[in-house]
């Protein structure tokens, strides 16, 4: 690699203190051949992951932390380490391990041959637990059946991005911002490298399915109308049933005359058409919602701090 070349490693950071040592020791070993930063971000943390990501900083002066104002969720601790990057490749690792960051070198030879996307790919998925596994597999299967742009099954946000298209994910506007779909959006050559996924190193995830699903919902909404487009459909077959039993109604009222209705029957129409009415309102009020979220044009996050050494900051003046 030309050697005046910088790679940038961009990782989240929300109370990992137990997985700091054995994460930078990891990774500092994985970048010795290479001149390199790593972009801390601290998402808020409540334990003393900042306190411990301050040290390390003070130790090696290639380190630097982003510190953020309080906890603005994994997407936009991304984001902002994704604009803190100064490297001409930058690559994005998870600070749990699960990501290893030996596969790094593996990822820049790519890069070296021409890729300006290099995507980390699982072979498997035994480190997660069998719902976790069903629930991945569903969202991929839902996911790419409705979004205009499809993802890679099994691959999260853990890849190398040459500068310029880092450039471009920088650019994008979106507030409310599904990660794994901006960073495929911009398309460009693309490779892929297998590995299989360890356990995680330390701490517990911060994950729960009740944030998953709103993830979920976030990308499917971010890139795709066809739940919109669904609501219509739906819309319209149930008016057209509506009009066919009308018709019926009216003609055997003509023909037989008037009968006494059935309650069941009534109700059972009044309930499954309000039930569509309501959904199809929660449809359209999920992305009127992201519109609103959009037009009121707040930042997806504030910097409280940004620690780098003063030799990492004159670098960073002459880079730039």
């Amino acid at each position: 690699m030309n050697r005046w070349m910088k790679i940038s490693i961009v990782t989240p950071f929300f109370n990992e203190e137990e997985s700091l040592n054995i994460f930078f020791k990891k990774v500092e070993n994985a970048l010795s051949d290479f001149r390199y930063e790593i972009i801390c971000v601290d998402d808020g943390s409540s334990d003393k992951t900042l306190e411990g990501l301050l040290e390390h900083k003070d130790r090696n002066q290639s380190i630097k932390v982003v510190e953020l104002s309080r906890n603005f969720g994994k997407e936009a601790a991304l984001t902002a380490g994704l604009k803190a990057a100064t490297g001409d490749a930058v690559v994005i690792i998870d600070a749990d391990l699960q990501d290893p960051p030996e596969l790094i070198s593996e990822m820049v030879e790519k890069w070296q041959e021409g890729f300006d996307v290099v995507l980390a790919k699982r072979k498997t998925r035994d480190a997660d637990s069998f719902m976790k596994r069903l629930s991945a597999e569903w969202f991929y299967r839902i996911f790419n059946r409705f979004a205009d742009e499809p993802i890679l099954e099994n691959v999260g946000d853990f890849r190398l991005l040459d500068r310029k298209v880092l450039d471009v994910i920088n650019a994008l506007p979106e507030v409310n911002r599904f990660m794994k779909g901006l960073l495929s959006w911009p398309g460009f050559r693309t490779a892929v490298v297998e590995y299989a996924r360890p356990d995680r190193a330390a701490g517990t995830t911060k994950w729960n399915y009740r944030k998953l699903l709103k993830l979920s919902a976030d990308g499917i909404i971010a890139f795709s109308t066809v739940p919109l487009r669904l609501a219509t459909i739906v819309g319209s077959i149930t008016s057209i049933v509506a009009i066919i039993y009308a018709i019926f109604v009216v003609g055997k009222t003509i023909i037989l005359g008037v009968d006494v209705p059935g309650y069941a029957s009534l109700l059972v129409v009044t309930l499954t058409l309000s039930g569509i009415i309501l959904l199809c309102l929660g449809v359209i009020g999920s992305y009127l919602g992201r519109i609103y979220d959009e037009v009121k044009g707040r930042p997806i996050y504030i910097v409280r701090e940004f620690h780098e050494s003063d030799k990492a900051s004159k670098e960073s003046s002459e880079d730039s």
